[in-house]
């Protein structure tokens, strides 16, 4: 809201034919001291606010949509395959043994009085009511009409003479106080609370404001600063000197850890063979050997490794099988 922007009941005149030196006296002190009171009811009111928002966003929506999930998802089918359970079983016994229960132990017994016992002394009652009770109560009428109206009257007299006198002694001076004292001063009381509501809100805001910027300047700023001069600086060194290094000789590691525990296998098998040939006797055959693995030539290429020797460029299937030296 702008500064120059004033609600409707502001362009409203106050200074009303009750208005004088009073309502100039009243307005001024009025207005600070609703000013005074206001200001941290509005601070309180605009921190209550913001906490309120923050609390339906993050925890009150998914706490319904969840409550809702619940209820589709599994009250839902729990209560119709409940009532689909529990449903045939009540409705025989409802129909087996609650409505004869309640027909003949209430329906009948309550029809049976009606008939036989309460209708014969209603007809006794209304009798008696038209032969003694209407003409007695007739003659008290009448009398008590005569008496009512001269009562009446003197009544009447009496409340007049009364309303008079409480027109002149408490009505009047009432009035005459509420125009010409109450309603000015409460008309200022309105408009005060209003101004300083409105007065209240603008400084609220500045004052939040305020705490924001220091909280930023003093937190933000700094933790900003940190980040991006001292931690990402410190991370990126972290990744490209430590953890690329690590993680390098660390494949290196496992590639010679698989190697190892590939020749290991491979010579534990061979030992079983051998000592299975011991036991049983069996002539060991010739075993294909896979031909040894060089890297003196890249395959394709002309080019050689350093400090490995060249291998015959021969075909592997001219290798012959290696026998037992045995």
């Amino acid at each position: 809201m702008d500064l120059d922007e004033r609600p409707a009941y502001a362009h409203r005149r106050t200074d009303g034919p009750g208005a004088g030196c009073l309502t100039v006296a009243v307005r001024i002190p009025v207005r600070v001291v609703v000013l005074l009171l206001v200001l941290p009811v509005r601070l309180v009111w605009d921190a209550l606010v913001a906490t309120a928002r923050g609390l339906d966003r993050i925890a009150l929506r998914p706490l319904g949509r969840a409550c809702a999930w619940l209820y589709t998802s599994v009250l839902t089918p729990v209560a119709r395959g409940l009532a689909r359970a529990v449903g045939g079983p009540a409705t025989a016994v409802w129909q087996w043994v609650v409505v004869p229960v309640v027909r003949y132990g209430a329906v009948v017994p309550a029809v049976w009085i009606h008939r036989y016992l309460l209708t014969p002394l209603g007809q006794g009652i209304r009798r008696l009511y038209e032969t003694l009770l209407t003409p007695l109560g007739r003659g008290c009428a009448g009398l008590l009409t005569v008496l009512g109206r001269g009562g009446v009257r003197l009544l009447t007299a009496l409340a007049y003479g009364g309303v008079r006198l409480l027109m002149l002694l408490v009505v009047t001076p009432v009035t005459w106080g509420y125009r010409r004292i109450l309603a000015p001063v409460g008309r200022e009381v309105r408009a005060a609370l209003a101004v300083a509501w409105r007065v209240a809100g603008y400084l609220s805001r500045a004052f939040w404001r305020a705490l924001g910027l220091v909280a930023w300047q003093l937190v933000g700023r700094p933790a900003r600063w940190t980040y991006r001069r001292v931690c990402t600086p410190l991370g990126h060194w972290t990744r490209d000197r430590v953890w690329a290094p690590a993680r390098a000789a660390g494949a290196v590691a496992g590639r010679a850890a698989r190697d190892a525990l590939r020749w290991t296998a491979e010579t534990v098998r061979r030992a079983r063979r051998d000592v299975w040939g011991a036991l049983t006797g069996v002539p060991e055959g010739p075993w294909p050997v896979e031909p040894p693995e060089h890297r003196a030539r890249t395959l394709g290429s002309t080019t050689i490794v350093p400090g490995v020797a060249p291998v015959p460029e021969t075909s592997p299937h001219s290798v012959g099988r290696v026998r037992d030296p045995r």
